[in-house]
């Protein structure tokens, strides 16, 4: 038919997954293009198919004259610029936890692979060396297994962990004390815990600012002696040469990795070095997942052509078009918060409450709630959280929320409150383009233009605070955007300022100390 859908698949999915796409539209399969290729041809197409290989850039999309969605097989979208997309109205689909079962898996082979020499003693067997004394190992019953990232893998590996007699605990702000209760697992609740009682410790969190190269010189100063690295989760979580450093020194004793910052890697610090084996991204790599991946991929694409339900989309959320332009502007907002109060509160304890004042508590505001939730989880796991499965997510953390309206919303038309236990968030947006705006916090007004790195401080209303905070970030060669501050007759302040870099840690430490303040910086996805 001349009105059917034209689908691109340019990297190889399972059989399943084409037959699925071909029961709504005509399918290319072109594996062999170059990238000025891909740019010259996919014009006439309305979907694109990928993998990881493929890189669907602004160029690519700004060519892509008729495409309506892009599917991605596989749990991530990092080869994809979302927000290029969706500037074009384009749905970006993946296969959301298609792998998680193999990622796990191959997270419990890698420890084991590690703690026993295997890949060492086979290549020296295949050698024709004979060198049992060599390659002894160590047990991993009864040893202190250390999950950092307590997500959907991070649980399936915990649960493989108890099925060999490890003691397992874990390490997630934003998981529930009884998700951990319920799984036979210990919380930790720091990271140094983890350190100081970890035998092995696996890597299941994602790539954020907070997150990258957190595990470094200092983190691996503070682990026990003899301690085992197993990372299949995302390669610059490790910094590398410290991780080297630490194995040569005797500190860790080995680490197997299968992510590395970038990829495809030929060429690595960790290649050659005693104690650590490697492995080329094969976490998703088992033919159960990539059916999956390709067969949950192609459903959603087809949902999208036809006009059926997506259900993992990434970038644009399936609601009415009377609720979207009441409540779309507000959606950003929504999720900003939720990171802000999420960032503050040091993770969700158990639960989350959003409350919606004004014009927009006259509609269904469950889709901001959804959007608080996205925002307060993401980059919290490995896997994506996005408007369609934050609810998802949440649940598997044990999270409980709750939301509330009201038609009055103070001296604002409309407003969005965020609460977590003790720490609560309100904004609102303003002028044409919606830009989203902090109006209160920690219970006092503020009057503040949200932006990528948010600062907020709360101490005692004393002469001297703000210009601290001024000459330490002149200190370190910050400039201030903006800044707000609201006070209460008791003499409590709270400060609000936005910045045009990250602040580093020292220097959030030294104004923490010279204002006696709670200080808390905030990476917004801006």
């Amino acid at each position: 038919m001349a009105d059917r859908p034209r689908i691109l698949v340019t990297e190889k999915i399972a059989a399943g997954g084409i037959e699925v796409l071909q029961q709504v539209g005509d399918v290319d399969v072109e594996l062999e293009w170059s990238k000025d290729e891909l740019a010259q041809n996919i014009a006439p197409y309305d979907a694109l198919v990928v993998r990881s290989a493929t890189k669907v850039s602004a160029d690519l999309i700004a060519v892509a004259e008729n495409l309506r969605v892009v599917g991605r097989a596989g749990t991530g979208v990092d080869n994809v610029d979302v927000p290029a997309a969706t500037e074009r109205g384009i749905v970006v689909v993946n296969a959301a936890g298609s792998n998680a079962v193999s990622a796990a898996e191959h997270a419990i082979a890698l420890m084991l692979a590690q703690a026993r020499n295997i890949p060492q003693a086979h290549g020296a067997l295949v050698e024709g060396r004979w060198e049992r004394a060599k390659f002894g190992g160590i047990e991993v019953t009864d040893k202190t297994l250390g999950v950092v990232g307590f997500g959907n893998i991070g649980q399936l590996v915990a649960e493989r962990a108890l099925g060999l007699s490890m003691r397992v605990v874990a390490y997630d702000p934003f998981v529930a004390d009884a998700r951990y209760r319920e799984m036979g697992v210990e919380k930790a609740e720091s990271l140094d815990e983890i350190y100081a009682a970890a035998d092995f410790i696996t890597l299941h969190m994602a790539s954020t600012p907070e997150t990258k190269g957190f595990m470094n010189a200092e983190a691996f100063a503070k682990m026990k002696d003899g301690v085992r690295i197993i990372n299949d989760a995302r390669g610059d979580l490790i910094v590398e040469a410290d991780l080297v450093a630490a194995i040569e020194s005797g500190k860790v004793a080995g680490a197997a990795i299968d992510v590395f910052p970038e990829e495809p890697a030929t060429e690595s610090p960790y290649f050659g070095v005693n104690g650590i084996i490697v492995t080329p991204h094969l976490g998703a790599s088992t033919g159960e997942a990539q059916e999956r991946a390709g067969i949950a991929c192609a459903q959603q694409v087809a949902a999208a052509l036809t006009g059926g339900v997506v259900t993992s989309a990434v970038n644009i959320p399936v609601v009415s078009s009377e609720t979207m332009s009441q409540i779309g502007p507000y959606l950003p907002l929504a999720r900003h918060l939720g990171r802000l109060a999420a960032c503050m509160a040091g993770g969700i304890n158990d639960r989350i409450e959003v409350t919606c004042e004004g014009t927009i508590a006259e509609y269904d505001t469950r889709l901001l709630v959804t959007a608080v939730l996205a925002g307060a989880l993401a980059g919290q796991t490995v896997e994506v959280v996005n408007m369609v499965n934050a609810q998802d997510r949440a649940r598997e953390r044990g999270i409980e929320w709750s939301e509330s309206t009201s038609s009055v919303a103070s001296d604002y038309t409309s407003r969005v409150k965020v609460s977590i236990g003790d720490i609560s968030v309100a904004g609102t947006t303003v002028g044409q383009t919606d830009r989203p705006r902090l109006v209160e916090v920690l219970g006092l007004p503020i009057e503040m233009e949200l932006a990528t790195h948010v600062g907020i401080l709360q101490y005692k209303d004393e002469p001297g605070k703000i210009g601290l905070v001024g000459t330490t970030m002149a200190g370190e060669g910050i400039n201030i955007a903006s800044m707000s501050v609201g006070r209460t007759l008791e003499g409590r302040a709270t400060m609000g300022v936005t910045v045009d870099t990250p602040v580093p840690q020292a220097a959030q430490e030294h104004i923490a100390q010279g204002c006696h303040a709670s200080v808390w910086f905030v990476t917004l996805d801006m």
